[in-house]
């Protein structure tokens, strides 16, 4: 496989991709190109604090007392001014829904817990856990056996 990344501030952005046939990998392209904005980062309010979130240093996005709040690698959480639904158009792909009211960065989800009421959390690297719901995380055991 072949790469070549040319940066022209004059040229117009396209992307191009030749392949023999689609794959997870042609599909994640398609997926980040399509749904990049240009953006990185959210900003993130905390008392009197004002922080940019990096996409990467998130660990979820979930709705705490019918407010969206971004949960950070140290656990710091952060109020953001959208809908979760529209950040979820923004994210990148490895943001996934594990239930009604959360997205998750899969990087950051060090494992999947069952709990003895027969339901499974998510255990993220900071210590915080978010229920999975059942259709979500058979939506997740799919894109895993996919790859």
């Amino acid at each position: 496989m072949k790469y070549k990344l040319i940066i022209d501030n004059d040229a117009e952005e396209e992307i191009i991709a030749i392949v023999h046939a689609p794959s997870s990998l042609t599909q994640e392209i398609e997926d980040l190109v399509c749904h990049f904005s240009g953006a990185d980062c959210l900003m993130g309010y905390r008392e009197e604090e004002i922080r940019r979130l990096a996409f990467g240093e998130i660990e979820c996005i979930t709705v705490l007392d019918r407010r969206v709040v971004a949960i950070d690698t140290k656990g710091n959480r952060y109020l953001l001014k959208e809908r979760l639904r529209d950040l979820e158009a923004v994210l990148p792909s490895y943001f996934i829904r594990i239930n009604k009211s959360t997205l998750a960065n899969e990087h950051r989800i060090q494992r999947f817990h069952a709990v003895f009421s027969g339901g499974v959390d998510a255990v993220f690297l900071c210590g915080y856990r978010e229920y999975v719901s059942r259709r979500c995380f058979a939506e997740i055991k799919r894109r895993y056996e996919g790859k």
